[in-house]
C-alpha cells in the first residue's frame, strides 16, 4: 500500500505540474497578444474542434491537458472538448506505436475523424448560450492593468514571485532528473521518440519559459494572473482530485487481478473494455494494448477501450467541471455501445 501511495503522489505532482505549466504559458501568450490569440479562436467553432482533436491526437496527455485548460477558461466549446477526449489514447499511444505502429496509426486516424465529426455535431445540436458550467466560471482575461504594468515595467521581488520561482524550479529539477518517472526499466541509449522522455524535456524547456516570465513580468501579471489565478484557484483542486482518484484506482488494482477477469469471450471483454475505459488514468488500459499485440483480443475491443478512455487528461477536467466530464464520458460510452451493437449484429463472424 505504501507503493500505491507513493505512486499516486508522484503521478499527482507530475500531472498537476504539467497542467499548471500549461496554464501559465497560455496565460502568458494571452497577455502578450493582448487577448488576440484566443479571441480569434473563440469565434471559429470548426477551428476549435480541429485544434482540440489535433491536441488529442498527440501521443500522451500533453495535448489533452492543454485542451482542458482552454476549455475550463471558455476558450474551447464543449464539442471541441469532446473531440479531444475522443481523439486521445493517453499514454497508451506510445505503447501502441512501439508494438504495432501500422494498426495504431489506423486506430488514431479513425479516432481523429470520429472526434472531428462528433465535436462539430455536438456544437451544432447543443443550444448556444448554455455552456456547461465550470467550477470557477472564469476566462483568460487580458486586463488594462496588464498593458499599463508592462509599459512601466513594475517589477519587485515580492514573496509570491519568489515562491513561484522556487516552485517551478523545483518541479523542473524533479522532472529532468527523473524523480517523477514511473521507474520502469531503463530505455535504450539515444533518442527514442516512442518514449515519454521527449515530453519531459519539452516541458523542461517550457518550464524555463515560465521561469523567464516569472522573473521579468510585471508584478500585476505575476501576482494576479500566475499566482491568484493559476496557483491559488486551480492548483489545489487539480492536485486534490488527481491524488484522490489515483489512490482509489491504485488500491483497486492492487487487490484485483484484471488478467484473471479477461479470460471470457469477446463480448464480455468488449463490455469490460468500455467499463475500464471509464477510469480517468493511463495504466489500466495497457492490458488491452498488450492483449491485442499478443493476438488475444480483436481490434474492436481495443477500439472501444481507446474511444472511451482519455488517459490522465480527464483528471484536471474532473477537478474543474464534473458535469462536462460526466457528459463527455456518457457520450463516448453511448458511441462505444452503438459500435458494440453494430459489431454484434453485422460485423461479428
Amino acid at each position: 500500500m505504501l507503493n500505491v501511495l507513493l505512486d499516486a503522489l508522484r503521478s499527482a505532482v507530475l500531472i498537476s505540474g504539467l497542467v499548471v505549466i500549461m496554464m501559465m504559458l497560455i496565460e502568458s501568450f494571452n497577455v502578450e497578444s493582448n487577448g488576440k490569440i484566443f479571441n480569434g479562436l473563440k469565434k471559429n467553432s470548426f477551428l476549435q474542434v480541429l485544434l482540440s482533436a489535433l491536441l488529442g491526437a498527440v501521443p500522451g496527455c500533453v495535448g489533452g491537458f492543454a485542451a482542458v485548460s482552454l476549455y475550463t477558461h471558455r476558450m474551447l466549446s464543449f464539442g471541441a472538448l469532446l473531440a479531444m477526449m475522443i481523439a486521445t489514447a493517453g499514454d497508451e499511444a506510445f505503447m501502441m506505436l512501439a508494438m504495432f505502429p501500422a494498426k495504431a496509426s489506423l486506430l488514431f486516424l479513425i479516432l481523429f475523424v470520429l472526434a472531428v465529426v462528433t465535436g462539430l455535431l455536438a456544437d451544432a445540436f447543443y443550444k448556444k448560450g448554455r455552456a456547461i458550467p465550470t467550477r470557477l466560471e472564469d476566462t483568460y482575461d487580458c486586463h488594462q492593468e496588464d498593458v499599463e504594468a508592462e509599459k512601466h515595467s513594475v517589477r519587485h521581488w515580492g514573496w509570491r514571485r519568489i515562491v513561484l520561482l522556487l516552485g517551478v524550479g523545483i518541479f523542473l529539477i524533479a522532472l529532468l532528473s527523473g524523480l517523477l518517472e514511473d521507474g520502469h526499466e531503463a530505455e535504450p541509449d539515444g533518442l527514442n521518440l516512442l518514449s515519454e522522455d521527449w515530453m519531459y524535456w519539452l516541458f523542461g524547456a517550457l518550464s524555463l519559459v515560465v521561469l523567464g516570465a516569472a522573473i521579468f513580468a510585471s508584478d500585476h501579471f505575476v501576482e494576479e494572473h500566475l499566482w491568484e489565478h493559476v496557483v491559488c484557484k486551480h492548483l489545489p483542486s487539480i492536485f486534490t482530485w488527481t491524488f484522490g482518484v489515483l489512490i482509489v484506482v491504485g488500491t483497486l488494482f492492487h487487490f484485483v487481478d484484471l488478467n484473471e477477469w479477461i479470460k471470457g469471450n469477446t463480448v464480455i471483454m468488449m463490455l469490460l473494455a468500455i467499463l475500464i475505459g471509464l477510469i480517468p488514468e493511463s495504466g489500466p488500459h495497457l492490458i488491452f494494448v498488450t492483449l491485442f499485440a499478443s493476438g488475444v483480443i480483436p481490434f474492436p475491443v481495443l477500439f472501444v477501450n481507446s474511444l472511451v478512455q482519455e488517459g490522465h487528461a480527464g483528471l484536471p477536467l474532473l477537478a474543474d467541471s464534473r458535469r462536462a466530464f460526466i457528459k463527455a464520458k456518457g457520450i463516448k460510452v453511448v458511441m462505444a455501445l452503438v459500435f458494440f451493437a453494430i459489431w454484434g449484429l453485422f460485423l461479428r463472424n
